[in-house]
């Protein structure tokens, strides 16, 4: 009867053990989360112009689509990979992410150029001319998956630098609890957002009230505005964080501090100058100098990508296919 005694203390004292760290994967995951809740809401305005100009019955099998390759990139691609080269190699973490805000910056920057000099070839509409719409939806989601993964890379990495040092489970459990929380997030707001004029469409054909239909035609009404706004806060986005990863690792990595230190100092300033609102304001001057040096660096990019890494990547591909 004793040693049964000892084996229920044995069994308590592990449940407790157990329920304790169950709240501090839920404390860490809640304090990571908050953390990176600027390059999530950068996500979740990036998105919704990969499924502009599908038909209604592709927009959700897209989201879903894409919601699959990011969970894939977070849990089974980022998740080990930044556990192991935080463990063996945590100096070059940062240099990776420069390299991946790097690329959201050229990303930003063709998506701006295009914007300013739209091509007369427009992808989408040559889809719907040729009716190779399969083929442009199987880009985009590709186009949508890759560009996710360097954002992905952003959360994961700040959800990392955020959890305590403590047992390898544990940060692992804390990350792929942030990552799936976030991911479920990130596309249940889009999933709505692209939706929001169906949902309209049907409380101005079914409601029984006037003010109910009128809500429901101003909803169609404005979707195709904020979807167009969306798209340049996409675009903007991927500029302005692009540009804080690579000032940031360039402050970080002790290789060049004047960016980052000089739009500290611009945005104390101003903060200093307004203080009624000098969170925002230090914020806002933050994020628009960090995407005008992301609109610069991106735009030094794209003759390289265009002159030199396309035609180096196309030569790799024959090299490797001919093997």
């Amino acid at each position: 009867m004793s040693g049964l005694l000892a084996l229920l203390d044995d069994v308590a004292a592990i449940a407790k053990v157990a329920a304790a760290s169950v709240d501090d994967i839920a404390a860490a995951a809640a304090k990571a989360g908050a953390k990176a809740a600027g390059v999530v809401i950068d996500d979740a305005a990036v998105t919704p112009k990969y499924i502009h100009g599908f038909a209604a019955a592709r927009e959700l099998p897209i989201i879903w689509r894409i919601a699959k390759g990011s969970l894939k990139n977070k849990l089974l691609v980022l998740l080990p990979a930044l556990l192991a080269l935080n463990y063996a190699l945590p100096m070059v973490i940062t240099p990776l992410l420069m390299l991946g805000g790097a690329y959201l910056c050229f990303e930003g920057a063709e998506k701006l150029l295009h914007a300013l000099a739209p091509h007369a070839n427009d992808t989408t509409a040559q889809a719907a001319v040729t009716g190779d719409a399969a083929h442009l939806e199987e880009e985009k989601v590709a186009g949508a998956i890759k560009t996710d993964f360097i954002l992905s890379a952003e959360i994961m990495t700040i959800a990392l630098a955020t959890i305590p040092d403590g047992a390898l489970w544990l940060e692992a459990l804390t990350l792929a609890l942030v990552g799936t929380l976030i991911t479920v997030a990130v596309y249940g707001a889009v999933a709505l957002i692209v939706k929001m004029d169906d949902i309209g469409l049907h409380m101005a054909a079914n409601r029984k009230t006037a003010p109910a239909r009128a809500f429901g035609r101003g909803l169609v009404l404005a979707m195709p505005r904020v979807m167009t706004f969306l798209s340049a806060v996409g675009t903007a986005a991927m500029l302005w964080v692009g540009g804080n990863i690579v000032v940031h690792g360039l402050e970080v990595t002790h290789l060049w501090a004047w960016p980052y230190n000089t739009i500290h100092h611009m945005a104390e300033l101003a903060a200093a100058a307004i203080p009624a609102a000098a969170g925002l304001v230090g914020w806002a001057v933050t994020a628009l100098l960090d995407g005008i040096i992301g609109a610069i660096l991106g735009a030094a990019l794209i003759p390289v990508v265009a002159k030199v890494i396309l035609p180096l990547w196309a030569i790799l591909r024959a090299i490797l296919r001919g093997a």
